[in-house]
């Protein structure tokens, strides 16, 4: 089911980036750089989030909650080029190490990683990094970016959950962000989308103008959408989780005390157990492993 702008006007041809993008997919119309030469583009991450840890293999950004929000709203405002951001905790690294092909088709490359779980920045601690990693919660940086965001005119655009949950965090982002701008929301059916339906939802997005595409579709189908939306479209696309759930209200999170001492994920363990049982036995010892295996890699 999708809910936006582009619903009240034809959907441009297939491979088409008409819209606010430009003919040519980009904003002002003129050809899109090579992602391969990312010292061209205008604006965009590299140049705000160059200093990098690797954890388990995967590179974390190094940077504060609310210093990585303000740069992510400029930066989408500003890049003309497609960006992937992923919130990556242990599971995150775990299915990395399980999964190689994962790990670089979003997490290793072009893409940016931010520490959610606390034993991520736990782990650069007792490494010794300096500086560090910082937990950089994904339900609170995605509020922190709309927040940001309506200073520099940042247009957002909702991909994942079902229609309620959306209508919901529509509500309450708009409630708490007044002057926010919202320009579509895409509740996709829980199945894999054909090709035809991918250039369908493409077409969406650029049409709504978005500068930043929120993605919660459950790691690691998320992860590897935002990276396929980043090489397709000059937008921001980042994978929060749950984040949609905990903003809408529609599912409770984990007393402050919890986060701060690194036991949310046993709350949300004892919320759903039977869900996240195998996440957490088999995932945390593998993140682990992980961990210690690439204990020396900065």
């Amino acid at each position: 089911m999708v809910m936006d702008q582009a619903d009240r006007a034809p959907l441009p041809p297939q491979g088409s980036s008409a819209g606010r993008h430009g003919p040519a997919g980009t904003r002002d119309g003129r050809a899109r750089p090579s992602r391969a030469a990312p010292a061209t583009h205008v604006g965009g991450l590299a140049s705000r989030w160059q200093d990098r840890r690797q954890i388990g293999g995967v590179p974390f950004v190094v940077s504060s909650p609310r210093r990585a929000a303000r740069d992510l709203a400029e930066a989408a405002r500003e890049s003309d080029r497609g960006e992937h951001v992923h919130l990556l905790n242990a599971y995150s690294i775990a299915l990395a190490d399980r999964q190689p092909d994962l790990a670089a088709e979003a997490f290793v490359g072009d893409g940016w990683n931010l520490p959610d779980g606390r034993p991520v920045s736990w782990v650069s601690r007792i490494r010794g990094d300096r500086p560090a990693l910082r937990q950089i919660r994904g339900p609170q940086f995605m509020l922190d970016v709309c927040e940001q965001g309506v200073a520099v005119g940042v247009r957002h655009y909702l991909l994942g959950a079902t229609p309620s949950v959306l209508e919901a965090l529509r509500r309450s982002l708009e409630q708490r962000y007044p002057g926010i701008e919202i320009v579509g929301v895409d509740s996709p059916p829980f199945r894999t989308p054909s090709d035809a339906e991918l250039v369908e939802r493409d077409a969406r997005i650029s049409a709504s103008g978005a500068d930043i595409v929120w993605v919660g579709l459950g790691t690691p189908k998320q992860d590897r959408e935002v990276a396929r939306l980043a090489a397709s479209l000059p937008v921001t696309a980042v994978a929060v989780g749950a984040a949609f759930d905990y903003a809408a209200g529609t599912l409770k999170e984990a007393p402050v005390w919890m986060s701060k001492v690194g036991l949310e994920w046993a709350f949300r363990f004892a919320v759903e157990p039977r869900r996240l049982w195998r996440r957490y036995v088999f995932g945390n010892a593998r993140f682990l492993r992980a961990a210690v295996q690439h204990w020396s890699a900065a």
